[in-house]
């Protein structure tokens, strides 16, 4: 069986990132409660790549997709993502966030299209519990990243089973239609 997923920088070290296609997930939890960031990157034709102090550097075209979580308990829910602290914003606002109410009144936003990155993009190296994963360009790419999904949004950011799954759907749908890797971004 193939390999789906690996910690990014352990799949550097023994060189196995993939260049010509990937997704990349990285996780920014908040130390003292459920708020969480994600940003799936997907990526193809890497000139190449790089450590840096910060991360891994990539000498490529990129997408960027964010997802946040407030749970329910978080006081600036009124602010703009683009506008809140540095460890507690998105470059987005809410009009261009989809967003989800779960039962537990948590809210999982989720961009309605990614941000590109020309030329070059960094993923910062991983602190704490949060995580930086690769995800392989296998046929079964996108239910690889909807189960990744909703086990992190339940386990991780504290969402109910149902509602993470629903959120899970959103990201991945857009992920496919947005971040594939046909037409221009495909490099060819």
């Amino acid at each position: 069986m193939a390999v789906k997923a690996l910690d990014l920088f352990e799949a550097f070290r023994q060189d196995k990132l993939p260049r010509d296609q990937g997704y990349i997930v990285s996780s920014f939890f908040s130390d003292t409660s459920a708020y969480s960031i994600y940003e799936v990157v997907s990526y193809s034709g890497v000139k190449e790549i790089h450590p840096s102090e910060s991360g891994l550097v990539f000498q490529t075209n990129g997408k960027k997709l964010h997802i946040l979580v407030e749970p329910a308990s978080y006081p600036n829910k009124a602010m703009e993502p683009v506008n809140r602290t540095e460890s507690e914003k998105i470059p987005l606002r809410f009009s261009e966030l989809n967003m989800l109410t779960a039962k537990n009144e948590s809210r999982i936003y989720s961009a309605k299209k990614p941000v590109d990155c020309f030329s070059a993009f960094t993923i910062l190296k991983p602190t704490g519990v949060n995580f930086a994963l690769v995800f392989y360009n296998l046929p079964d790419i996108y239910e690889s990243l909807g189960s990744f999904f909703e086990k992190t949004l339940n386990k991780e950011a504290q969402i109910p089973q149902a509602d993470a799954k629903k959120a899970a759907k959103v990201v991945v749908e857009t992920a496919s239609k947005t971040m594939n890797f046909k037409g221009e971004y495909s490099g060819g």
